[in-house]
């Protein structure tokens, strides 16, 4: 047994496994969401008596669904479908819409690239400036459909457009990017102090990623109404090939819950919202992820599936346009169904594409439990590779 725990080290202070990795490396056991399973319990519901809403600060969801700020995901018109079907689409206020006055033929051309030449071509069409008047425009035809309206910008963006974004009548401010720290450090520049930033805003702001229980409570002290958990991209992501960073999503989600549980005894009580970031390719690891303790899932792929979705059955991110270091690609996830069909069924295959919502209610109910706050309590085994 000694041998056993001299390579298998518990650290009783962070609960956590470290696996020697060689002489002079030791590495955190972690795990992803395809590792875990939930647990049914004893006591079971029916499905129609669960409750899926979720709220961050004064605004409140019929689902715990965040449309990604991705081209491929979400459009002003796709962002305006999502708040009619009680979900949040979110725009990415560098993307396409805010850099072309009629983006729809270069959606088009992108989704019809060969795959060798998707990148490079990429690079070239988000070469073109972000334009602050098509960020009003596309914020106001979203806000004049009545829905709850939500952009994002990247960190090194956020200091050079927030103001027309706040002048546009944003009501949730998403700052996104691969990683973000509270602590950024700059020689060239002088960096987003994000909590003077947050302190200074009228709007809630949701920020990330983050992976870990330091640097997400960290962004919890600096104001931030949500924290997302993950880097983002998942299905079009290649951020552990290029740059060698990853975060297994299972242990990620639970680590950041962590923090918002210690921040709350911190603070007095201040909740801060949990959202998965990523990886959300079926509705399996959507509602694991909130069985981990997220209390929403930011969506990509899945949304990108739709028939209404601008990227014409293809899916590409933020981390593909990049102009020295793309860190993910353009990929075929194809059309499964419209957006309604694909949130709330009927699905007509059981490959979690479709019916993510039925999904969650059907394993809430198989726990027990009657709101998504309380399925953050629910029973889960570890099961390594799926087995």
């Amino acid at each position: 047994m000694s041998r056993i725990l001299s390579r298998v080290g518990i650290s009783l202070e962070a609960m956590s496994q470290e696996i020697e990795i060689g002489l002079g490396k030791k590495g955190r056991l972690a795990y992803s969401l395809d590792d875990v399973a939930i647990v049914p319990s004893r006591r079971t519901r029916d499905p129609e008596d669960v409750s899926t809403s979720w709220q961050v600060d004064a605004y409140e969801f019929d689902v715990p669904v965040i449309g990604a700020p991705m081209d491929s995901v979400t459009s002003p018109a796709t962002a305006i479908a999502m708040g009619r079907l009680g979900a949040l689409g979110v725009l990415d206020l560098e993307g396409l819409w805010t850099r072309y006055e009629d983006p729809e033929p270069l959606l088009a051309e992108i989704a019809d690239l060969p795959a060798d030449q998707a990148t490079e071509r990429i690079q070239q069409i988000y070469a073109e400036p972000v334009k602050p008047e098509l960020i009003t425009e596309r914020l106001h035809e979203i806000r004049d459909a009545g829905v709850t309206v939500a952009g994002a910008l990247s960190p090194q963006r956020t200091q050079q457009f927030y103001s027309t974004v706040l002048e546009a009548g944003v009501d949730l401010f998403v700052i996104r990017g691969t990683v973000v720290s509270a602590e950024h450090v700059s020689q060239d520049h002088e960096p987003l102090n994000l909590k003077k930033f947050i302190y200074d805003l009228d709007v809630p702001v949701i920020v990330g990623g983050a992976a870990n229980y330091t640097a997400a409570l960290h962004l919890m002290r600096t104001g931030a109404a949500g924290v997302l958990v993950g880097f983002g991209g998942g299905a079009v992501a290649a951020t552990r090939k290029t740059i060698g960073v990853h975060a297994p999503m299972a242990t990620a989600i639970a680590d950041v819950a962590e923090a918002r549980r210690d921040y709350m005894d911190e603070s007095g009580g201040r909740y801060v919202q949990v959202i998965a970031d990523g990886g959300m390719g079926d509705s399996g690891s959507f509602v694991k992820a909130l069985a981990m303790g997220a209390d929403a899932v930011m969506l990509g792929a899945p949304l990108a599936r739709a028939t209404e979705a601008p990227g014409h059955g293809k899916h590409w991110g933020a981390e593909a346009r990049h102009q020295t270091l793309p860190r993910g690609y353009r990929t075929d996830v194809g059309t499964v169904g419209a957006l309604k069909q694909i949130l709330f069924g009927p699905s007509h295959q059981a490959d979690g594409q479709v019916n993510y919502i039925g999904a969650l209610r059907r394993a809430m109910a198989s726990t027990g439990y009657v709101d998504v706050k309380n399925f953050q309590r629910c029973n889960v085994v570890v099961t390594p590779y799926g087995r």
